[in-house]
C-alpha cells in the first residue's frame, strides 16, 4: 500500500493557474485528457508546477506518459479493466483508480490500485443515478482500501462528507466555478 496520499484531488483536463495559487500542500493532481494533441506540452506545464509546489501529479491511464514527466503515480479510470498495471510498485508509482459499484472495486484491487475514487455520491447532471451516503459507507467499509469521494460534492453538501469513511475527496467542476480564494474545498471537510 502506497502511504503518502494526498487528502485532497484535483481533476484537470488543462493547465490551470488558479489551482497552483493555493498554499494546500496536501494535494493530488489527476491529470486526465485523452483527446488533446497538446497532451504532453499541457502535462509537462502541469508536471512542472506540481514540482514546484510539491503537488503529487497522477497521469491518467498512460504510464509511458506518467514516466516521461516522472508522475507520482497513475490513475486508472472504470472503464479501463486491463491487467497491464498490476506491477507499477517496483516502478515507484503509486496506483489510483475509479469505481461506481462493488463490481468495479473488486477489479480495482485486482490491479492492485492503493486508493478508489468511488463516485458519485451526490447528485450530478449527467448521471440519473448517486450513490448517497448510507450506500457509499457501505462500499467504502466492505473494501480493505483508501476511498475518495467524488460527484456532486459542492458548497451544500460539503460538510455531509465528515458522515463518511473516507480518507478524502476529489472534484473537478467545483474547482472550475469559482476564484481558486473563494472555494471551500481547499478547507478541511
Amino acid at each position: 500500500m502506497y502511504k503518502n496520499l494526498p487528502t485532497l484531488f484535483v481533476y484537470l483536463d488543462r493547465y490551470n493557474d488558479q489551482i497552483f495559487e493555493n498554499n494546500t500542500t496536501n494535494l493530488g493532481i489527476i491529470y486526465r485528457n485523452y483527446n488533446s494533441c497538446r497532451r504532453e506540452v499541457e502535462l509537462s506545464k502541469i508536471a512542472r508546477a506540481c514540482k514546484k509546489k510539491r503537488y503529487k501529479l497522477y497521469v491518467s491511464n498512460d504510464l509511458r506518459l506518467a514516466m516521461k514527466v516522472k508522475a507520482d503515480g497513475i490513475y486508472i479510470p472504470s472503464f479501463n479493466k486491463s491487467k497491464s498495471f498490476m506491477n507499477l510498485e517496483k516502478k515507484n508509482l503509486c496506483v489510483v483508480g475509479s469505481a461506481h459499484n462493488q463490481k468495479e472495486i473488486k477489479t480495482k484491487i485486482m490491479q492492485k490500485c492503493s486508493a478508489l475514487f468511488i463516485s458519485p455520491i451526490f447528485f450530478v447532471e449527467k448521471k440519473k443515478q448517486f450513490l448517497g451516503i448510507h450506500k457509499f459507507n457501505y462500499l467504502s467499509r466492505a473494501n480493505k482500501i483508501n476511498v475518495f469521494a467524488i460527484g456532486g460534492i459542492n458548497e451544500k453538501n460539503i460538510r455531509k462528507l465528515k458522515l463518511l469513511n473516507i480518507k478524502g475527496y476529489a472534484g473537478i467542476r467545483m474547482f472550475k466555478k469559482k476564484p481558486a480564494c473563494k472555494r471551500p474545498v481547499f478547507s478541511k471537510y
